[in-house]
């Protein structure tokens, strides 16, 4: 279960939305009440839905499964990718690159090129190019880690994706939804709450708001790695049905 109370979501400000005039009425369920023309989010349906995710997240990742953290924002980049790590799972925190989930093989490519170049920077490889080579390949080695860096060893389309702000992250619920793969977010007061498949309502600005969400989808997919591990399997992400955390079943 997700170890998280009523207590700690309220320490770190999950119920504060935005200004009433600033809503998206399809919030208007998750909405406990107004105060001082803000809106505040009701933190049962939060726990609940911390509850609910942090089982999807734990099942998908205990049968190979692997999840996206995608916040791009400012107060979310850290987070994330904090998050991201203790989990050992991929993650965007910079730029979401059009086609990442919709045109992935083509991502793949810059993906394996940015390894390259980490390869033959490693090496020393770089120094014996000439300097104007060189400088080019750092160059832009370094422009492929800002966006890449996080998904370095993500070898296909991931089987859940986690967002903090579905607006800022627009792009890549879109291509989510488009690919089928499931979408954990934390959905504020003035966002949609249609395209996303598991809805934990609650403050996406906050950055102590955002480090509890995160926190509680890396215990998740630390905990299903563990079981994972404990059962001694062998078997890689390609085995299991996106999405669902299931063992695909292949014909004899």
């Amino acid at each position: 279960m997700a170890h998280v109370t009523m207590r700690e979501l309220l320490e770190a400000g999950v119920h504060f939305g935005h200004q009433t005039r600033r809503w998206d009425p399809k919030m208007r369920p998750y909405i406990f009440s107004e105060r001082n023309g803000i809106h505040i989010i009701d933190l049962r349906q939060t726990l609940e839905a911390c509850e609910r995710a942090y089982t999807l997240v734990r099942d998908v990742v205990a049968g190979g499964g692997t999840v996206l953290f995608v916040g791009t924002k400012k107060q979310a980049q850290a987070v994330v990718a904090e998050a991201a790590a203790e989990a050992g799972m991929p993650f965007v925190n910079h730029r979401w690159l059009g086609g990442m989930l919709t045109n992935f093989a083509t991502i793949h490519k810059r993906i394996l090129y940015m390894r390259e170049l980490q390869r033959m920077q490693a090496s020393r490889e770089m120094e014996g190019l000439p300097k104007k080579e060189r400088l080019h390949l750092q160059r832009e080695l370094g422009k492929l880690e800002t966006v890449l860096g996080g998904v370095g060893d993500l070898h296909r389309v991931p089987d859940l994706v986690f967002v903090i702000d579905v607006r800022t992250e627009a792009i890549a619920v879109k291509e989510a939804k488009r690919m089928g793969i499931p979408i954990i977010a934390v959905v504020d007061t003035n966002c949609d709450p249609d395209p996303v498949d598991l809805v934990i309502p609650g403050n996406d600005d906050a950055i102590r708001s955002g480090q509890l969400m995160a926190g509680i989808i890396a215990a998740a997919a630390a905990e299903g790695r563990q079981l994972t591990e404990a059962r001694g399997k062998d078997a890689g992400p390609a085995a299991v049905a996106p999405g669902t955390g299931r063992e695909v079943e292949h014909d004899a």
